[in-house]
């Protein structure tokens, strides 16, 4: 999942990012309004964390470019302000959830999530597939029933993968949900995952490689 923070208040920005990196995103942050809508319009984007005071151009107006592009990402607004009227008014500007600060980390990265699944074909919470379940909320993977321990990124391309249902999953593709910016594109990180993901997995292989195309299970 491609999560982009925006919150100008830095060290809670960077504090929601690391969290959510730990829970296998790939996070994109950044501090102001105007910053926010210079990646929308580059990058896709899952869900946006995004506050609703910031400098340089309000969240309002962040949430009603999304609105404008027309595009699948997910807004869960922030504010620090409680009041029935400010939360419906987020709503109605096209907010999809929102919370009020201060906010627990767990409800933020539980809210981030059921915000994620929208942006896609429903599935079911826990995704099966060729002998696999893995379980997005208490990331865990088993293969014929035995817990298999995967780093964040790993499970990240793997989640990528299970979620396509088969079809194939080009590395580019996989580098935009599972990386954030900062990734280099011409790295070879994408083949040195995949390769530590069938390893782990174990035999028979579920993960296919498609000469010139990318990945499937």
């Amino acid at each position: 999942m491609r999560v982009l923070v925006v919150e100008d208040e830095q060290l809670l920005a960077d504090a929601v990012a690391t969290g959510l990196r730990r829970e296998a995103m790939a996070v994109d942050v950044v501090y102001d309004g105007a910053a926010a809508v210079e990646r929308i319009e580059v990058n896709d984007y899952d869900v946006v964390v995004l506050d609703r005071d910031l400098p340089l151009l309000h969240g309002d107006d962040v949430c009603r470019r999304i609105v404008e592009l027309g595009m699948p990402t997910r807004v869960l607004m922030l504010t620090a302000s409680g009041d029935v009227s400010d939360r419906v008014e987020g709503l109605e500007l096209g907010a999809d959830d929102y919370l009020p600060k201060p906010f627990a980390f767990s409800e933020l990265t539980a809210r981030v999530r059921a915000l994620g699944r929208r942006t896609t074909v429903a599935l079911p919470p826990v995704l099966e597939r060729a002998g696999i379940k893995l379980d997005p909320n208490r990331r865990e993977v088993f293969r014929g029933g035995q817990e298999v321990q995967l780093a964040p990124k790993e499970f990240a391309v793997l989640e990528v993968l299970m979620r396509s249902e088969g079809a194939v999953v080009s590395a580019e593709q996989l580098l935009e949900k599972a990386w954030d910016e900062n990734t280099d594109p011409f790295t070879n990180v994408v083949r040195v995952t995949v390769m530590t993901l069938r390893r782990k997995l174990g035999e028979p292989p579920v993960i296919v490689t498609v000469p010139g195309s990318g990945y499937r299970i």
